[in-house]
């Protein structure tokens, strides 16, 4: 589609758009409550990075809790950083969480707790890119930014037919062009927010509701018949499989944690000692874990049989989790980078860990 039929359509798209809204947003706990004339920003931040990769529904009770705990910027830049993990704890992605304490410390450092109110000051803070910037610009502070998220995404692709991965450096700035371009001034935060509301309600991803929708007549993907064919996307490539050991030791009636260095995967939480085998190493997994406990931990352990299998899947792979108890035998804990400690069971609750970690923790009987 020409830019010149594009800028034809951008009113009339915004005008249709806009109306839909008014009658079918849906009521989310962080937008502005009825004769609120904006949303509080902090709020709308929040409850932006928590949606990142993580539907709506998931999100509230999280976003729910954490404004109890963390009711302004203040309050969180004022926390350590395990209580943050550990009220993130189960939303998965732990990165946005340490992210958001860093961001939160940094404004109430150096801009005494005020966030910036345009996307460009926006993406100088750890954790916030061009579409959280968009998203915050528009919808906290009024400004005229563009946001492209999956539903975004999804509603342009098929509205303009876009024939270009979507996940292609080419189809971002295609898509983000269109966004760009149907972007009315002076109503981008309502503009954002009913594309993504059309596109989580309506221009779903297997079976949109072609008949409700307010842009049903300029859908070039509906004229078409290809509505289900976009947005276009790669193949996805089977994840792979990797096998993990891990050990319950007590000593003494406490077990023993570690905590995941800051730039590992879910850097900053405990977990269990755990090591991946080696596939060809020849000796039982036990034996293995064994030796790991001996030459990484410097401990001394009798291991009993695979005890729980946990089965996980991260973003990138999936994981088999083989949890064997051990009992301290011998040997004095090594002080490696990481935090290592032993923890009575009744505590394992008031540390923070990932969702594998966690289901090990609750047999043991410490939530």
């Amino acid at each position: 589609m020409s830019p010149f039929i594009i800028k034809r359509m951008s009113t009339v798209f915004a005008q249709r758009l806009l109306a839909w809204y008014a009658r079918h947003q849906r009521a989310l706990p962080w937008r502005a409550a009825p004769g609120q004339a904006a949303p509080d920003p902090y709020q709308v931040w929040v409850s932006e990075i928590m949606l990142q990769q993580t539907q709506v529904e998931t999100v509230i009770p999280y976003y729910r809790r954490w404004l109890e705990r963390f009711p302004t910027l203040a309050a969180l830049a004022a926390a350590s950083q395990p209580a943050v993990l550990a009220l993130w704890e189960g939303l998965g992605y732990y990165s946005r969480a340490r992210n958001l304490h860093r961001a939160a410390r940094q404004v109430q450092r150096e801009r005494g707790g005020l966030l910036p109110r345009t996307a460009a000051e926006l993406r100088a803070l750890p954790g916030i890119g061009r579409y959280t910037a968009g998203a915050i610009a528009s919808i906290a502070f009024g400004q005229d930014s563009a946001v492209l998220d999956g539903n975004v995404k999804r509603v342009l692709a098929r509205v303009f037919d876009l024939r270009a991965d979507v996940k292609s450096a080419a189809g971002e700035q295609q898509l983000w062009a269109l966004a760009e371009s149907l972007l009315p001034p002076g109503r981008a935060g309502d503009f954002n927010q009913a594309l993504m509301d059309l596109g989580a309600t309506v221009c779903a991803p297997r079976a949109p509701d072609c008949p409700r929708c307010p842009l049903n007549d300029l859908c070039e993907a509906r004229r078409l018949g290809v509505q289900l064919e976009r947005p276009v996307t790669p193949a996805r490539r089977p994840a792979p499989h990797r096998v993990w050991l891990a050990a319950v030791v007590v000593k003494r009636g406490r077990v023993l944690l570690e905590q995941r260095a800051q730039g590992a995967l879910l850097g900053g939480l405990w977990a269990f000692p755990a090591v991946e085998p080696l596939p060809d190493a020849g000796p039982r997994p036990a034996t293995q874990l064994r030796r790991a406990l001996r030459d990484q931990w410097g401990l001394t352990v009798k291991l009993g049989p695979r005890t729980q299998t946990v089965e996980h899947g991260f973003t990138h792979f999936t994981l088999t989790l083989c949890v064997f108890d051990g009992e301290w035998v011998a040997g004095r804990l090594k002080r490696g980078g990481a935090a290592r400690q032993w923890v009575r069971v009744a505590d394992l609750g008031d540390y923070p860990m990932g969702k594998v970690d966690r289901q090990v923790a609750k047999r043991l009987g410490g939530d």
